[in-house]
This record gives structure tokens, C-alpha cells and sequence, in this order.
């Protein structure tokens, strides 16, 4: 079973790594515009769709890597005071009554999406270059896909958090300054604990 949760990790981590890409290619597809637009008065027929399509890209991939960081938006007033225990049974909750129907959504619908648009062939109505846009769209199921085996994952670390009262460890990767923070405090707490607790030393 943690052999499942860290290669779900590390491939939600590697997708998430590889989409965040996109954002380096709608900057310089972005400033590419504005230099021949507003420089040259040669504007181009592809970056609009180039960028909306980068950053479409980018944001539906990016959703199972932050998932596996626990990094949603959470309104976390009162969750955080709870136990682990407390917050386990929460997010188990939720993740049946709403996460999993909704992916399932995503997914039965988007691979609908994907295939009537690359069985037409669709390309992009907003400029004349006719950008194909079918490869966005199948990337709809893929990430529903993505986003229903880290959501299995989550519900495990919930289950294991029922039983044991404490949230399993989860793959390192990037950390929040907010949070790096907090452990920072907690571990120099933790070695001011030990210090103050040896003989000789005054608390």
C-alpha cells in the first residue's frame, strides 16, 4: 500500500513539473506579441490561442499535484484545531459525498469532449489561424484520471489517519514559506525543550 501512495505522488509530482512548463512558453509567447504588435505593427494570428491554450494546459495538470500536496484551498477556521483523527473522517467524507462524483464527471464527460473533437478535427473560432484544439480537450480525461488515483491515494491516508490518529508522511517536494516556517519554530521549540531539560542547564 505505500508503494501505491508514493508512485501516485511521484507521478502526480512529475506531471505537475512537466505542465509547469507552459507557463515559461505563454511568457515568451506573450512578450513575442507585444514586441511585434506594438515594435514591428506586425501582430500575430497565433499568440492569443497559444496562451489561452498554455495556460488551459497548465492549470488542469496542475490539479492532482497540488491535490497530492494537500495544497487546495481549504477554509480551514475551525479544521485545523481539530485532531487528525477528526480531520481524516472530514475529508473522507467529503471526498465521497463530492470529489469522487465530480471527477467521474470530468472524466465520462471529457473523454466525450475529446473525442468528438478530434473526430471533427476542431480548431480555435477566436483567430484565423485555425490552432487545433482537440489536444487540450483530451487532456480533460487525462486529468480526470490523474485526479481519481490521487483521490484514491487521499482516501487511504484518511483511512490510515482514522486508525492511527496521525497523518501518514507524504512525498517531499516544494514546501510553503508559511509552512516551512512553522516547522522551522517547532523544531527550534523542540531542541529549546531539550536544552532546557539536561542537567545543569537552566530552563
Amino acid at each position: 500500500m505505500e508503494r501505491f501512495l508514493w508512485f501516485v505522488d511521484r507521478l502526480s509530482m512529475w506531471t505537475g513539473k512537466t505542465f509547469a512548463w507552459c507557463i515559461l512558453i505563454v511568457t515568451l509567447s506573450i512578450s513575442y506579441e507585444v514586441f511585434v504588435r506594438y515594435v514591428l505593427r506586425a501582430p500575430t494570428s497565433w499568440a492569443y490561442d497559444m496562451s489561452y491554450t498554455m495556460y488551459g494546459a497548465l492549470f488542469i495538470m496542475a490539479g492532482p499535484y497540488v491535490l497530492s500536496r494537500d495544497g487546495h484551498v481549504r477554509g480551514d477556521s475551525f479544521y485545523r484545531f481539530w485532531r487528525p483523527r477528526v480531520q481524516a473522517t472530514m475529508d473522507l467524507v467529503l471526498y465521497v459525498i463530492f470529489f469522487f462524483p465530480g471527477v467521474l464527471a470530468l472524466f465520462y464527460s471529457g473523454f466525450r469532449f475529446a473525442a468528438m473533437s478530434y473526430r471533427f478535427g476542431e480548431t480555435s473560432v477566436y483567430s484565423p489561424a485555425g490552432f487545433p484544439i482537440w489536444q487540450l480537450k483530451a487532456l480533460i480525461p487525462i486529468a480526470g484520471f490523474l485526479l481519481l488515483l490521487q483521490g484514491i491515494a487521499e482516501v487511504i491516508r484518511c483511512i490510515r489517519c482514522i486508525r492511527d490518529d496521525a497523518w501518514p508522511e507524504r512525498y517531499k517536494d516544494v514546501e510553503e514559506m508559511e509552512s516551512a516556517l512553522q516547522h522551522f519554530e517547532e523544531d527550534h521549540r523542540a531542541i529549546e525543550e531539550a536544552h532546557s531539560g539536561r542537567p545543569g542547564e537552566r530552563p
